[in-house]
């Protein structure tokens, strides 16, 4: 199964409103603009967009407002982040109908799996739908990591096309590459090893400052695709005091307030999680508007 996915596909934000109610306009426009920047896909609904904190309700009506108003522009690809596989399931059969282009699988939430149960749990979810599956592997996230034999035994399942790999060693794309040819597409999931993604065969970058930053991150990834690297290694070394970010655990306040910054969206989160304060509010923030203030992106433009 051939899925064309590559390029910079955000991993958008949830907004919310006062009340931390979904504020289901805010955050189509969010993805509207991205569309409108030129990343080349969406996913909704993953770890910046907050899944584990979204009621089963409320997802479902984020994905088909996803869905309408992206309106075909580029590929929608949903976050599966369910506490166990049977809710896995039903959210991946409910995405196909709404209407995803397809889906982002995670491990099952509820407790740290064997390779013979995340291998289950994958071809579950697998199984549950003709929708081409992308696995997430992050192991300092998630705290299992999506080996080599997990990937052969899952080999078989057609739909199982792509792997985000959020591992922070580059040396993971040669291996699969090496390991595994041309089955999986691979995408870099880390933002701070993306540029290494790229230069190391991978076909995309699942990243979360591009909500902040999409142009820069347009064009990181074309420069890369051209083999202007001169040009990638500048924007890249622009970028990476931010793109360090998305290696933290507070990744997700980190970007929702630099999209805050830069007038692209809302800070609020919600609990557990709490927008930052205090001296790594005052950091982050004065990280954002450094960037801001040398932004490559119009030079670049005016160049081209």
């Amino acid at each position: 199964m051939a899925t064309g996915w590559h390029g910079v596909f955000p991993a958008v934000t949830t907004q919310f409103a006062a009340d931390l109610s979904v504020d289901l306009p805010a955050t189509q426009g969010v993805q509207d603009a991205l569309v409108r920047d030129g990343v080349n896909g969406l996913i909704v609904m993953g770890t910046c967009g907050e899944n584990n904190s979204l009621d089963p309700e409320e997802k479902r009506t984020i994905l088909a407002a996803a869905v309408e108003v992206v309106a075909g522009r580029v590929p929608v690809v949903t976050g599966v982040s369910e506490l166990d596989t049977r809710r896995a399931v039903a959210y991946a059969r409910d995405a196909e109908r709404l209407g995803a282009d397809g889906l982002m699988v995670l491990p099952a939430m509820v407790y740290v799996p064997r390779p013979e149960e995340l291998v289950a749990h994958f071809r579950a979810v697998a199984e549950a739908t003709r929708l081409p599956v992308m696995l997430y592997n992050n192991p300092p996230a998630y705290r299992v990591n999506i080996g080599a034999d997990v990937l052969r035994a899952l080999a078989d399942v057609p739909n199982i096309v792509a792997v985000k790999e959020s591992a922070p060693d580059p040396r993971r794309f040669t291996d699969l590459a090496n390991t595994f040819g041309d089955r999986f597409e691979i995408f870099a999931g880390l933002d701070d090893i993306a540029l290494e993604g790229l230069m190391l065969g991978a076909k995309g970058w699942v990243s979360g400052l591009t909500s902040a930053f999409p142009q820069e991150s347009v064009q990181l990834v074309a420069a890369a695709a051209r083999g202007d690297w001169d040009t990638a290694r500048r924007i890249y070394r622009w970028f990476m005091p931010l793109l360090h970010l998305d290696a933290e655990h507070d990744l997700v306040q980190s970007i929702k307030l630099a999209e805050q910054i830069m007038g692209r969206g809302s800070e609020r989160v919600r609990m557990p999680r709490m927008p930052l304060s205090g001296a790594r509010r005052d950091e982050v923030t004065a990280m954002v508007e450094t960037a801001a203030a040398t932004r490559p992106s119009l030079s670049l433009s005016k160049a081209a």
